[in-house]
């Protein structure tokens, strides 16, 4: 018999992937990784849920505690991001360092396996030509979370199973009934697992970062307000800038050496190009050549035409410039830049911090 770990959040989606994978003929181990104190998945409140699931489904349960790691590889990262005016993204790396990893690691350590299987709505595809699994969108396209899986390298793909890439969502939940799981009707998360237990970001990183008040400025240097710090604060950000002004103002930089957020009008945040770091190639071999993709610059963003270009040259080979077909909006430094080839993902990484004027 097939043997598998799924991992186990507490929540509709990993519950039907493990109960579809039983139902498949696999052998099913339970494991849950806990992430941190407080209510939601991936916190001890998902806890109680994925072992009511287990014991439901009659399979074993394995928790291991993964609060330092959580503690070290990302709440540390995002603070540390926030302080210098960065808005990181830390659900790609949350998913390579402090998920998929540990668990392909305890699959084979502790439990003579190399499959793992998540609730993640992505599909895995072998590439006959040439060996290299693919990393394709989800069939719901509203779901699809392959932007958050675009730095699995080929080792994790190979080891990994996502059983609910086929599904679209309300066919999840019609399952989940169908099986008579209890969190059949569970209520989705709608945020970031530390906005879910904090009750925002800003309650999350006031914990971590001392008030600093400073100046909000326009492009001209005139000071329009003040601020508590530049960790509230996002490029593209419209809301809760807390000035008067005649147009809308977005901010368009933010300062962490003068402490300083600046803000002008809407097409003064528009960026014709950017520079992606820390690039994992998925789907494809690092190119040689530029090539033609859609990117999106944000989880929910549209997809738009780009141009990727390698940067080349020793020290670079992780590096690439992204040429936009049409300016961006938006464009914010610490999130993730992932570009795709129709439903199959490329590759993606992490936009840097544009240059000062």
């Amino acid at each position: 018999m097939k043997k598998v770990v799924v991992g186990l959040s507490g929540g509709v989606d990993s519950s039907v992937a493990a109960a579809s994978l039983k139902n498949q003929g696999y052998e099913v181990i339970g494991l849950t990784l806990w992430l941190m104190n407080g209510k939601g998945q991936c916190c001890s409140d998902g806890l109680v849920d994925a072992a009511q699931l287990c014991e439901d489904l009659d399979i074993p349960h394995h928790v291991v505690d993964s609060r330092e790691l959580f503690a070290s590889d990302i709440v540390d990262y995002l603070v540390a991001g926030y302080q210098k005016g960065i808005t990181p993204l830390p659900c790609s790396q949350c998913n390579k360092t402090v998920k998929f990893n540990p668990m392909l690691n305890y699959a084979r350590d502790q439990l003579s396996t190399t499959k793992i299987a998540t609730g993640h709505y992505a599909r895995i595809s072998l590439n006959t030509e040439n060996g290299r699994y693919q990393l394709l969108r989800a069939v719901d396209r509203h779901k699809d979370q392959s932007y958050f899986l675009y730095d699995l390298g080929q080792e994790l793909l190979a080891a990994s199973i996502f059983p609910l890439g086929e599904y679209t969502k309300a066919e999840t939940r019609q399952l989940a009934a169908q099986l008579g799981l209890h969190t059949a009707e569970k209520p989705e998360s709608q945020d970031l697992c530390l906005i879910e237990a904090h009750g925002s970001m800003q309650t999350f990183l006031d914990q971590y970062i001392q008030t600093q008040p400073g100046e909000i400025i326009d492009q001209s240097g005139n000071v329009l307000g003040q601020h508590q710090g530049i960790h509230h604060f996002t490029i593209g950000q419209r809301k809760g800038l807390g000035i008067a002004a005649a147009n809308p103002l977005y901010v368009v930089d933010l300062d962490s050496k003068k402490n300083q957020v600046i803000v002008g009008e809407r097409q003064t945040a528009l960026k014709t190009e950017c520079t992606v770091q820390r690039v994992n190639w998925v789907s494809i071999a690092v190119p040689c050549a530029p090539i033609r993709a859609d990117v999106q610059v944000r989880y929910r963003s549209s997809p738009t035409p780009v141009t990727v270009i390698p940067m080349g040259g020793e020290g670079q080979e992780d590096r690439v410039k992204l040429v936009f077909e049409d300016p961006q909006f938006g464009i914010a430094p610490g999130q993730a830049a992932v570009w795709y080839d129709q439903d199959i993902l490329l590759g993606g990484g992490i936009i840097e911090p544009f240059p000062k004027a």
